[in-house]
């Protein structure tokens, strides 16, 4: 009835896209699905902005079940060993409407964590300054609707259970709780009859659906015969949904009657006490996996045989012990080393349940002890898989369980070593199993047995992006996820993929470019002394200094060195830049000293304070040009008035200096503002600063014509002195 049906709404806050470049650009949103859903409904809402900026635009949307999707926009290489399944993805276009609806139905969905993760096209790579354009904001929103039952029928082991679907609009939905230590599952419907007494005709659904690769099993059934299925490792300790629909007519119903049973198999271990005993040594005495508690372990779990006759597999005690964030080790109690027979597999458990732990990286590596193995040409055969183990490990299998499908792993004595890499492992309990695989006709098989080394852990970023990347932690309102920020030409999800790497000659060309480009200040600076504008001189050999130091440290590459602090050096660069042109601008007007001096430093202390409100404003650099530009040019139109011509009134002035300095101070900030991209960077911003310095050389006033720089006043032998006319001529034209 539709009673039993109840529906439960849940919404996000929109995000703002941004164009993709790496994996914190892509707009995260977490969701978490109840258990007895039936239907699934994401309303997916994109919209844009109405001004002239915006465009038409495709929005790309991944989905996942368990785990953030692992997603690849640019087409990079991942890192070696690491695993990659496509993620399920929709695109959404944007052209002339200004929002866009779109539903995405899942039926049966799998219960637990769902993530959608939305981003824009590949970025362009231009640098734009900020607040001189305007970007066209793109919003996205996912809410999410469910439609669960609130007293789904269980389906008891071994007890046939009949039922009725009422209709094929109203399939029926049981489930079943599938036990421990589960090898195989088998379903059994029969006795299936319509209410016309014909022979009826079902599909019986078994599992849920999970992006982005679903492995729910169909199986249909026609007359009244019996139908089975039989599922191999089915998921431990999990409710399993199944749905029966009707394929008949629309009024008849149709009654069957569901059997479900399980084949158990008993793991081989060592006892709790033995484990316990175990676990007290290693804590008691050297590191985890030192030499003396891999020794003690082994003493405690030795390798048994008949206990694998009787059992099916062999279980190995795992210590989970959490680092950090999205940082796990497992450590082994028996040991690194790991007995691996060839009658049953050896099972490790890697605990991944907490909600915090798929944000990560999880790496297994397997190293195999060459004198160990029994058999030459013996070959250890490994699975890493989720939900539950894969039992049998024998050459015929592809790693796989009823609804899932694992990541393969071997060693032998050809081949000792093996790593596998699971980006963003689902939130669940893992399984190593490892098994020994003999070659046919050789040796005794039974009583072969191999020894592997066993390194598992979960890490944020694989090899911790390497030399260049930066990883980085992401957040999205509670839940914690890591990402590959990577420089230098360097892509891939590890920072790995070298297609486009600057080379370290390129790497060393771009910080010589950067930093010998400000010693273009010099001239600026010999300049300012030999003119007497002290002040101003120390300004340029400040500024000079810290953009030379800030790019020598701001370099993606190896080219790299800091003699403080980046943000401090960032800091000052930018500080300095900006008043620079203050006290530029300011000395061209000509005004008497104290009031220039004043300004000086009021100017200084509001620069500095926007400054660290805003670091990369536009207006944190326009604003106190413009303001300079107005006092120079109030103050040029005073001298002009009172002198009554034109000032400066030398045509020399104008033509060789201040239209060349002009110039080149706009020529520098179209580079700055409109050239600027990541790949030319390095030659266009040192191109931005020679401009700089020269139109700065060509700017500064001449000195005033009745002071003499550096000459001291001239005394007579006779006590008397030479009077030298110090006045300040305000008004001194060259």
């Amino acid at each position: 009835a539709d009673s039993l049906y109840v529906s439960e709404y849940f919404s996000q806050s929109a995000q703002k896209l941004s164009f993709y470049s790496w994996y914190g650009n892509a707009k995260l949103f977490h969701f978490h699905v109840p258990e007895d859903t039936v239907l699934l409904r994401w309303l997916l809402q994109a919209s844009r902005g109405k001004g002239p900026e915006c465009t038409s635009m495709e929005i790309t949307v991944h989905f996942r079940h368990g785990a953030p999707p692992v997603i690849n926009p640019l087409g990079t290489r991942f890192p070696a060993n690491a695993t990659v399944r496509p993620s399920y993805n929709i695109s959404i276009t944007l052209s002339t409407a200004v929002q866009n609806t779109t539903f995405v139905n899942v039926t049966t969905p799998a219960a637990g964590d769902w993530f959608i993760a939305a981003h824009l096209p590949q970025a362009a790579g231009r640098i734009e300054v900020k607040g001189f354009s305007t970007p066209c904001p793109y919003m996205f929103q996912a809410d999410m609707f469910v439609l669960r039952l609130t007293d789904m029928p269980v389906l008891e082991p071994d007890v046939p259970m009949p039922h009725t679907v009422v209709s094929p609009a109203k399939p029926l939905h049981v489930k079943v709780f599938v036990p421990k230590h589960a090898a195989r599952m088998r379903f059994q419907l029969s006795s299936c009859v319509t209410s016309e007494q014909r022979a009826c005709t079902v599909r019986v659904l078994l599992g849920s659906i999970t992006l982005p690769q679903s492995f729910q099993r169909s199986l249909t059934c026609t007359g009244s015969t019996n139908c089975s299925l039989a599922l191999e490792s089915p998921p431990w300790e999990k409710w399993l949904q199944i749905m029966v629909e009707s394929l008949g007519t629309a009024n008849a119903s149709v009654s069957v009657e569901m059997l479900a049973s399980f084949t158990v198999c008993r793991p081989g271990s060592t006892s709790p006490f033995l484990n316990f005993i175990s676990l007290n040594q290693s804590q008691a005495g050297a590191r985890p996996g030192a030499a003396g508690s891999s020794a003690a372990a082994a003493g405690v779990a030795p390798h048994n045989v008949s206990s694998q006759q009787s059992s099916c597999l062999q279980s190995q005690p795992v210590v989970r012990e959490d680092l950090d964030v999205v940082s796990v080790r497992y450590r082994l109690l028996s040991g690194p080393g790991v007995p691996v027979g060839s009658l049953s597999p050896t099972l490790l458990l890697l605990n991944l349940n907490s909600g915090m732990d798929s944000g990560g990286s999880l790496v297994v590596s397997l190293l195999l002890n060459k004198t160990s193995v029994s058999l030459a040409n013996a070959t250890v055969a490994a699975c890493v898989s989720a939900a539950s183990p894969v039992l049998s490990l024998n050459a015929t299998r592809n790693c796989s369980t009823a609804f899932s499908q694992g990541y393969p792993l071997s060693v032998s004595t050809s081949s000792a070593e093996a790593m596998l890499i699971v980006l963003y492992p689902q939130t669940d309990d893992w399984f190593l199993s490892l098994q020994l695989l003999c070659p046919q006709g050789q040796g005794d098989c039974a009583s072969a047995e191999g020894r592997v080394t066993v390194f598992a852990y979960l890490t944020p970023c694989f090899n911790d992006c390497g030399p260049y990347g930066q990883c980085s932690l992401l957040r999205r309102h509670g839940y914690l996820y890591a990402g590959c920020s990577c420089k230098a030409g360097w892509g891939g999800w590890s920072c790995t993929d070298d297609s486009k790497a600057q080379t370290v000659g390129t790497q060393n060309l771009a910080t010589l470019l950067l930093t010998l480009s400000n010693l273009m200040f010099l001239p600026a600076i010999a300049v300012a002394v030999y003119r007497f504008y002290l002040v101003e001189a120390s300004v340029y050999t400040y500024t000079m200094f810290f953009s030379t130091f800030y790019h020598a440290c701001d370099q993606p590459g190896v080219a790299v060195m800091c003699i403080m602090d980046y943000d401090t050096l960032q800091y000052c660069d930018f500080l300095g830049s900006v008043v620079s042109i203050w006290v530029t601008i300011l000395c061209m007007a000509r005004l008497k000293k104290v009031l220039k001096y004043v300004l000086f430093v009021l100017g200084t202390l509001l620069i500095a304070m926007s400054l660290q409100l805003d670091r990369r404003g536009v207006w944190n650099m326009m604003g106190p040009c413009l303001f300079a530009l107005l006092i120079m040019v109030t103050a040029w139109v005073h001298h002009g008035a009172k002198r009554r011509h034109c000032y400066p009134s030398s045509w020399k002035r104008w033509v060789f200096y201040l239209l060349p300095g002009i110039t080149l101070a706009f020529i520098a900030i179209s580079v700055y503002a409109f050239m600027e991209t990541n790949e030319n960077y390095y030659y266009t911003h040192s191109i931005w600063h020679v401009l700089v310095a020269c139109s700065v050389a060509f700017l500064l006033p001449p000195r005033d014509k009745h002071k003499k720089p550096w000459a001291w006043p001239q005394k007579l032998t006779c006590r008397y002195q030479i009077c030298q006319n110090d006045r300040e001529e305000l008004y001194a034209v060259t």
